[in-house]
């Protein structure tokens, strides 16, 4: 019989997105087969502090800090590619080497979905779930994104830049340019560049609430994303591949408040997902063309939620973001769209284990000398 695949499940971390990465392990958690998985459960706390969980379930539900666990690390030596006991006494880590050994970071935002993480990851020379670094950090920041999107020949909504500092310097100024670069018309969305989940998000109606919007986003990151309002429906696609990944149907995300925030999504229960999305059929080919060129415009591996705008009236496309880390909770798309396309859950897993061992065989045949 095969010996089974160590699965390093990682979770939790230094994010706002911490609560929703715990909902996503718990349910990554109950999906593996463990007939075929060894699955080590390593939370990380809100402090960054690594913990082999004592009780993975209360870590889960209740948070990585109040289950206690045992100090692990991972150090950026190939020569030591698994975790490492940092802790004092008895350490709970498996005591012999994997065969097979697979990190499955389920870590969204700062920290974990942004290509920190993920360099790390490679320094150690092991396999992970999802895109390498570069697509992560792309994907991440929502200002680089868009041309990287513009370049692949995609439409994005008009947006503008603005910095912490230059906002906290001259506040007023910022709103003038703001207003001029928009001709002055509202509503406008700001967004942290780097953050997910919705995180930081708000619609502003008029400059004061532009105002309010910028304050709330600059708690969150140095760069904030200041975006033409819309008229469209959200729809989006899931993508699972390497070199040649595939596409999903598309879905359709209907909010219950004014637009999907971060309450909407996790924890109102209030808005409602139509899958398939209720589209004209070369609607949904087209977008999901997009949703493999964007994944492409990245270097995406593995997978990867691509977010769309279908302008009403015009049903003109418009790429939001790509979300390298998606959520994988019972109501997140990205596993959503998965299954009505023909791939269960318990199937996305196993197969997004199998992209990170391709992948990581693949990138093992460069050379590293001359």
């Amino acid at each position: 019989m095969a010996s089974k695949t160590r699965v390093y499940l990682i979770f939790g971390g230094r994010s706002g997105e911490h609560e929703v990465s715990l909902m996503s392990a718990k349910n990554v958690m109950d999906a593996l087969d463990k007939s075929r998985y060894d699955v080590v459960p390593v939370g990380i706390t809100k402090e960054g502090q690594w913990l082999l969980s004592g009780d993975p379930m209360k870590a889960l539900t209740e948070g990585v800090a109040q289950a206690g666990g045992f100090p692990v690390g991972l150090l950026g030596d190939p020569t030591r590619s698994e975790l490492v006991a940092v802790g004092e006494g008895p350490s709970p880590l498996p005591q012999t080497q994997a065969e097979r050994a697979v990190f499955f970071p389920v870590l969204h935002g700062t920290y974990g979905e942004d290509g920190t993480i993920q360099g790390l990851l490679e320094m150690a020379n092991v396999p992970y779930v999802g895109c390498g670094v570069l697509a992560s950090s792309a994907g991440m920041d929502k200002g680089v994104a868009k041309m990287l999107f513009a370049q692949a020949g995609l439409a994005v909504a008009p947006y503008q830049m603005v910095l912490r500092k230059e906002w906290e310097a001259n506040a007023e100024g910022v709103l003038n340019r703001l207003e001029e670069a928009f001709g002055g018309k509202y509503p406008v969305f700001v967004k942290p560049a780097n953050l997910g989940s919705s995180v930081g998000i708000s619609k502003a109606r008029n400059r004061e609430e532009l105002a309010r919007g910028l304050a709330e986003a600059a708690r969150f990151d140095r760069r904030m994303l200041v975006e033409e309002g819309v008229n469209a429906r959200e729809i989006e696609v899931a993508v699972l591949g390497n070199d040649e990944p595939i596409a999903s149907i598309p879905g359709e995300v209907i909010p219950g408040h004014e637009f999907y925030d971060y309450k909407d999504k996790y924890f109102d229960n209030q808005s409602s997902t139509r899958v398939p999305a209720d589209i004209p059929a070369d609607v949904a080919e087209e977008i999901r063309r997009q949703a493999i060129t964007a994944f492409k415009a990245l270097d995406g591996a593995g997978m990867a939620r691509c977010d769309f705008f279908l302008e009403k009236g015009t049903n003109r496309i418009i790429i939001n973001e790509v979300n390298t880390i998606p959520g994988f909770t019972r109501i997140s798309m990205y596993p959503k769209m998965w299954e009505a396309s023909g791939i269960s859950y318990t199937q996305l897993c196993d197969r997004l284990i199998e992209l990170a061992l391709e992948r990581h065989a693949d990138k093992n045949r460069n050379a590293t000398s001359v």
